[in-house]
C-alpha cells in the first residue's frame, strides 16, 4: 500500500508538471494567436489522441448516453473554465493563473451543497474561509495593484467546480470513459464556434506547439487518472499543488516573472486550507455546519481532476 501511495504521489507531481508545461505553451503561443483558437485545437488534438483510446472497449455503442443533458451542462462549464483559464495565462503571471485555478476545490463543497445537498462540515468550512483568505493576498485588492484579469481567473475556478460537480451528478450511470468522451465531443464542438470570427489562423510554425499542447494535455490527463487509481486524492490530493511550483519556476525562467510577496503569502495560505482539508476525518465524525433541507445525506466527495 505504502508503495501505491509513493507511486501514486509520483505520477501525480509528474501529471502537474506536464500540466504546467502545457500552460507556458498556451501563455508562449498566445502571443500570436487569440486564446479561443488556441483553445479549439487543444481540445480537437485532445480528441483525436483520445478517441481510440476511448473506443478500445464497446466502440461507439458504449457510449450511447441518456443522460445528454448532464454531459452537456458538464461540458458547457469545463469549457467555460478553460477559457477563463487560457486567457488568464495569457495575461497574468503563470504562477499566479495556475494559483487562483487552485481555489477550485475550495468551492466545489460549496457547489455541491446547493446542486446535490451534500453536508459541508465545519473544518471544510473553515478551510474554505482560509483559502480565500490567501486568494485575497493574490488578489490584490488596493488601489494600483488589483488586475481584474484575475477575477477572469477566479470565475474560472468557479465554473470548474460546477464541471467537476457536474461529473459526480451523472456518474451514478455514467462511466468514466462516456464522461471524457462526451466532454471532448461537446468541448471540441463548442470552440469551433469562435473560429468564424478569429483574426488570425494557424500558420506552419503553429502547428508543432498546438500538437504540443493537445498531446502533453492528454498526457497529463491519463497520468493523472492512473495516479488516483493507485491512490485516493486524499491521500495523495496535496500533491496537486505543485503546479504552483512549476508554473512558478518556468514563469520565472521564460518570462522573468518573479512572485509580489503577497502572491509568497496567498500561496502559503492556500497550501494550508487544502493540506488541512485533506487530512482523513476522524473515527467521530464532526456535526455539520451546513446542510441542505431537502436533500438526503451523502457521502462527500473527493476532488476529481
Amino acid at each position: 500500500m505504502h508503495n501505491q501511495v509513493g507511486h501514486g504521489a509520483l505520477l501525480l507531481i509528474f501529471s502537474e508538471l506536464l500540466l504546467a508545461i502545457m500552460a507556458a505553451m498556451v501563455k508562449h503561443i498566445s502571443q500570436e494567436l487569440a486564446p479561443e483558437v488556441v483553445m479549439f485545437f487543444r481540445n480537437l488534438l485532445g480528441l483525436v489522441v483520445l478517441l481510440p483510446l476511448l473506443l478500445q472497449r464497446g466502440g461507439l455503442r458504449g457510449m450511447a448516453t441518456r443522460r445528454i443533458g448532464g454531459h452537456f451542462i458538464r461540458a458547457a462549464a469545463g469549457l467555460s473554465a478553460m477559457y477563463c483559464y487560457f486567457y488568464t495565462i495569457a495575461h497574468i503571471p503563470l504562477a499566479e493563473a495556475v494559483l487562483v485555478k487552485m481555489t477550485t476545490p475550495f468551492l466545489m463543497p460549496l457547489v455541491a451543497w446547493w446542486w446535490l445537498g451534500d453536508r459541508v462540515s465545519r473544518r471544510t468550512l473553515l478551510a474554505i474561509m482560509l483559502g480565500f483568505v490567501g486568494v485575497s493576498f493574490v488578489l490584490r485588492p488596493v488601489p494600483g495593484h488589483f488586475d481584474p484579469v484575475h477575477l477572469v481567473a477566479l470565475a474560472g475556478a468557479a465554473l470548474m467546480s460546477v464541471a467537476m460537480v457536474g461529473i459526480r451528478s451523472i456518474s451514478d450511470t455514467e462511466p468514466p470513459r462516456r464522461i471524457v468522451f462526451w466532454f471532448a465531443v461537446f468541448s471540441t464542438l463548442f470552440s469551433a464556434l469562435p473560429l468564424f470570427w478569429a483574426s488570425t489562423l494557424p500558420s506552419a510554425q503553429h502547428w508543432p506547439w498546438l500538437i504540443a499542447i493537445g498531446v502533453i494535455a492528454t498526457g497529463a490527463q491519463i497520468t493523472m487518472t492512473t495516479a488516483y487509481k493507485l491512490a485516493s486524492p486524499g491521500r495523495i490530493g496535496i500533491y496537486n499543488y505543485t503546479s504552483v511550483i512549476w508554473a512558478a519556476l518556468l514563469g520565472l525562467v521564460f518570462w522573468q516573472e518573479a512572485l509580489h510577496w503577497s502572491t509568497l503569502v496567498g500561496t502559503a495560505l492556500i497550501f494550508t486550507a487544502g493540506l488541512w482539508n485533506l487530512r482523513p476525518v476522524s473515527a467521530a465524525p464532526e456535526a455539520p455546519a451546513v446542510s441542505s433541507r431537502t436533500a438526503p445525506d451523502k457521502p462527500s466527495e473527493n476532488r476529481q481532476s
